[in-house]
């Protein structure tokens, strides 16, 4: 798997992979220039949360760099939302909703190596 925290997915498929903690990304392997797309339905969605927004990132897991934070849509999957894939390092992500509440994966954050698209 190409996840730092590998040894926690749940269950997988040819869509994506659903990961502990309620989060779903596909497609992977993710791909730069690509777009992605990853759903929520963890802890903050249980807890009643009224708006979402997904904080990415790229790079090192202690170094991040292009953060933003991104509102996220509700849908019948939990919160969701799509963006394109433009930097080459690691990908990084967590959530917090509108009340600065964090799920964070227990501090190690949901984290993918990105791949260039060359084979």
């Amino acid at each position: 798997m190409d996840r730092l925290d590998y040894d926690n997915v749940s269950h997988s498929d040819p869509s994506g992979h659903e990961l502990v903690g309620g989060v779903n990304v596909y497609p992977t392997p993710i791909t730069l220039g690509e777009h992605i797309n990853i759903v929520y339905d963890g802890l903050l969605f249980h807890s009643g949360a009224t708006e979402l927004y997904l904080h990415v990132g790229y790079g090192r897991h202690e170094n991040w760099h292009n953060v933003r934070d991104v509102k996220m849509l509700r849908t019948g999957r939990g919160w969701e939302q799509t963006f394109e894939v433009d930097d080459p390092s690691r990908l990084n992500f967590c959530f917090k909703d509108s009340a600065n509440n964090w799920d964070n994966n227990n501090g190690h954050n949901w984290s993918y190596e990105i791949h260039n698209g060359k084979m």
